[in-house]
C-alpha cells in the first residue's frame, strides 16, 4: 500500500504545485524567472516519483503511467478552476507525459540500469520539460491579455497583471531551465531511486 499511497501524494502535490507556481506567477514582470522556477519544480516532482515508481515495478512504462496520473489529476483541478469562473486559457498545467516517456525509454534502451536511468534519464527529463511547458504556453491566448480582460472585481491581488520586462534577467528561460533542470534532474532520479532502498 506505501508505494500507492506514496503516488497518490505526489501526484497531489503535483496538482497543487501547478496551481501554486504555474499561473498567477506568470503575470507579472517575474514572468520568464518564475518560468525557471516552474520548471525545476516539476522536473522534482516528475522525476523523483516517476523514477521510484519505475524502480519499484522494473517495468519499463510505468513513468508513463505516472506522468499520466500527474496529468489527469492537474485536468481535475483544471476543471474545479474553471467551475469556479475562471477563463479556460488562464489555468495553465505542465506537460509530464512526454518526458515521462523518454525516462521510460532511458531505462528500456540501457536494460534497465539504475545508473543510466540516473544520468540519461534525468538530463532527458530536465532538457526536456521546459520546452515542452514553453510550447504549450506558446499555443495558448496570451495570458496578459487574458488578464487584463478578466473582471477587476473577481481578480484577486496577486493576480493583478503587471507588464512583463522581458530578457531582464536573461534571454531564454527554456535555456536556463532546461540548463538547471538537466543538472538537477539527476539527482533528483537518483533520490528516486534511493527511496527504493530504505
Amino acid at each position: 500500500c506505501t508505494h500507492y499511497l506514496f503516488i497518490v501524494v505526489v501526484a497531489v502535490n503535483s496538482t497543487l504545485l501547478t496551481i501554486n507556481s504555474g499561473d498567477y506567477i506568470f503575470y507579472t514582470d517575474w514572468a520568464w524567472t518564475s518560468f525557471v522556477v516552474f520548471s525545476i519544480a516539476n522536473t522534482l516532482m516528475t522525476i523523483v516519483g516517476a523514477v521510484y515508481y519505475l524502480t519499484f515495478t522494473g517495468v519499463p512504462g510505468t513513468a508513463t503511467y505516472y506522468g499520466l496520473i500527474m496529468q489527469v489529476y492537474t485536468w481535475v483541478a483544471k476543471v474545479a478552476w474553471f467551475a469556479l469562473g475562471y477563463p479556460v486559457d488562464f489555468i495553465v498545467h505542465p506537460m509530464w507525459i512526454p518526458s515521462c516517456m523518454l525516462l521510460d525509454l532511458a531505462y528500456w534502451a540501457t536494460k534497465k540500469n539504475k545508473h543510466s536511468l540516473i544520468f540519461f534519464g534525468g538530463v532527458l527529463v530536465g532538457m526536456s520539460m521546459p520546452l515542452f511547458n514553453m510550447v504549450q504556453l506558446m499555443l495558448i491566448a496570451d495570458p496578459l491579455e487574458t488578464a487584463f480582460k478578466y473582471p477587476r472585481p473577481t481578480l484577486p491581488p496577486y493576480m493583478t497583471p503587471i507588464e512583463p520586462q522581458v530578457g531582464k534577467f536573461y534571454n531564454s528561460p527554456v535555456a536556463l531551465g532546461a540548463g538547471a533542470g538537466s543538472v538537477l534532474a539527476c539527482t533528483f532520479a537518483a533520490l528516486g531511486c534511493k527511496l527504493n532502498t530504505w
